[in-house]
């Protein structure tokens, strides 16, 4: 598959991209954010939805990546997150530990909670709000891409994450000019 890329015309530049907003994006989720001050929300959940724009170049065949190949990733990568409870692993006053019994205990602050390990996700993140979920899922999707699609090139990857209609945050990642 031959890349065709950016046109120019006489009035600017032209470029493509895909939209992807499936009912399938979703999963459901426990977190609780830590604020500046040091207090936290009580533990609750999400119905979190997620939107993904993929711009890159069109190819010979009109298409910048085929929408049967990339929905299967990302409805991946919402799944792995899936009936979990979130937790963020770089922030400097929340400690994990997994016990011997397949249980993992949380402390922050006067707080204490115990999990299933296989109920906790511990992730790259200071926080557990949609910004920084999107990057979670933004960064691993552009990897995806790269990997998968390598003839493609990437221009602009952005993913945000819906926790409550119309509050999204979001993520996005645009391609350094060479």
């Amino acid at each position: 598959m031959t890349e065709i890329g950016t046109a120019g015309t006489l009035w600017g530049m032209e470029s493509w991209g895909i939209d992807l907003s499936k009912q399938a994006f979703k999963f459901s989720a426990a977190h609780f954010l830590i604020f500046p001050d040091g207090s936290c929300e009580r533990l609750h959940g999400h119905n979190y939805r997620v939107f993904v724009q993929v711009d890159a170049g069109i190819t010979e065949h009109g298409l910048v990546i085929d929408f049967k190949r990339i929905k299967p990733i990302v409805k991946q990568l919402v799944d792995e997150l899936d009936e979990h409870l979130l937790l963020p692993g770089e922030h400097p006053g929340l400690v994990t530990s997994e016990r011997g019994d397949g249980v993992t205990e949380v402390r922050y602050g006067d707080r204490y909670y115990a999990a299933p390990t296989e109920d906790v996700l511990v992730l790259p993140i200071n926080n557990t709000g949609p910004e920084n979920l999107a990057g979670v899922l933004g960064r691993r999707l552009r990897d995806q891409l790269q990997q998968q699609f390598p003839q493609v090139r990437l221009n602009r990857v952005l993913l945000a994450v819906e926790e409550t209609n119309g509050q999204r945050g979001r993520w996005e990642w645009v391609e350094s000019p060479a």
